[in-house]
């Protein structure tokens, strides 16, 4: 008697779904780790553009396609997301798209208590941004709130976990944020969120860099190699992916070539079709 097929939410990447049937299992903790301009980023607006598109595609058996994607960001303006999709990838429609994503821009309490001036970063007045401070005392207890509200079957994208680690040098800090998101692991279990929190690699102590790994269910490693001929080519590795990770190494298809274009967005091949 054949197993019941496993419910997957796709990646939104056309040529990734296949390798893993159809995506990754709903309550997954991605950790997107990647060198800088190596894909991460890219890999994200693939997922959120391709994503957007499939939720208005009919139902298929074993794929569950997120209600909403929620995209979280610490000091970065919704409009220059928006606006780098698109230049990316040319889909003007993200711009307007407004029921399927949905951002949080927690800039006010991310800068608060930097020497940055306010009008950098903030229209609101002091009283008002005094008030957010009260109401969530530190960025991880608004970071709660938001996922405590988030509809159940959400694709979510943190950007970035890195603004984060490179403010936590006081172990205490450091403390808040690996017991966050170890928390975090366990709520994307009982509500089926699929979310990825994007971090450059080589910024962080290794040490930390490594613990950051440890908590994540699959960690997505965007690298440079050197190539024939001495040319730059982006590598995706899974480095580790709990319950799937089996699976992939039988078949060989833990390291794939990144190819990354404004019609086809990002999209990879076995690495052996390209060395």
């Amino acid at each position: 008697m054949p197993e019941p097929q496993e419910t997957r939410m796709p990646t939104g990447v056309a040529s990734l779904d296949p390798i893993l049937d159809g995506g990754v299992p709903p309550g997954t903790l991605t950790l997107l780790l990647g060198e800088l301009g190596a894909g991460h980023y890219e890999f994200a607006y693939s997922s959120i553009v391709n994503s957007l598109a499939g939720m208005k595609r009919s139902p298929d058996p074993g794929i569950l396609r997120p209600k909403k994607i929620l995209y979280i960001t610490f000091t970065r303006l919704e409009a220059d997301v928006r606006h780098e999709i698109v230049q990316s990838f040319h889909a003007d429609w993200v711009t307007s798209e407004k029921e399927g994503i949905s951002f949080e821009d927690l800039s006010d309490l991310y800068f608060d208590r930097s020497i940055v001036p306010d009008s950098w970063y903030s229209r609101s007045n002091t009283l008002t941004r005094l008030q957010k401070r009260s109401e969530h005392a530190n960025i991880f207890m608004r970071l709660a709130e938001i996922f405590a509200a988030a509809e159940p079957d959400s694709m979510i994208i943190v950007d970035s976990i890195t603004d984060i680690a490179t403010q936590t040098a006081l172990p205490n800090l450091w403390a808040d944020l690996t017991a966050f998101l170890r928390g975090l692991q366990r709520l994307a279990k009982t509500k089926n969120f699929t979310i990825y929190l994007l971090l450059s690699r080589g910024i962080i102590d290794v040490a930390n860099e490594i613990e950051l790994s440890d908590i994540a269910d699959a960690v997505f490693l965007f690298r440079w190699e050197e190539s024939t001929g001495s040319r730059r080519q982006r590598v995706m590795f899974f480095e580790k992916f709990r319950g799937v990770m089996p699976h992939l190494e039988e078949q060989d298809l833990v390291k794939f070539a990144v190819r990354i274009s404004t019609t086809g967005g990002f999209e990879v091949s076995n690495i052996r079709m390209v060395i």
